[in-house]
């Protein structure tokens, strides 16, 4: 059982930055992919960036440089760091885990209820 709880959006002028957090129960035995993804109006979904047990991390392109995923895994909350934020940047951010290989085509099954980032 996964349960997924995002905070952090909210309005921020470009070139700002911003963190976003993920509650995390998970009572599985092993550990899922965990990874934030976005949806803008009108655009498919799009994962941006995943994280393994082990710590290791992977980008879409159109955020390397820019985001940082990252674990407390003493709070167990997934954090999204961004900086440099752009209007491109605006859409709905979801916090996601999935099974399998951890990249970003993850089959992602659990999905938080998403929290909003608007820049302007």
């Amino acid at each position: 059982h996964v349960q997924l709880v995002e905070s952090g959006g909210g309005s921020v002028q470009a070139g700002g930055s911003l963190r976003l957090s993920c509650a995390a129960s998970i009572e599985t035995i092993r550990r899922p992919c965990m990874a934030w993804s976005r949806q803008a109006p009108g655009k498919e979904r799009e994962v941006v960036a995943s994280i393994d047990g082990d710590g290791r991390s992977t980008y879409a392109e159109s955020v390397k440089g820019r985001f940082t995923i990252s674990e407390d895994n003493v709070k167990k909350t997934l954090i999204l760091d961004i900086r440099g934020l752009k209007d491109d940047d605006t859409a709905m951010y979801y916090c996601t885990a999935g099974w399998g290989h951890c990249d970003l085509q993850t089959d992602f099954i659990y999905w938080g209820q998403g929290t909003q980032v608007t820049v302007s």
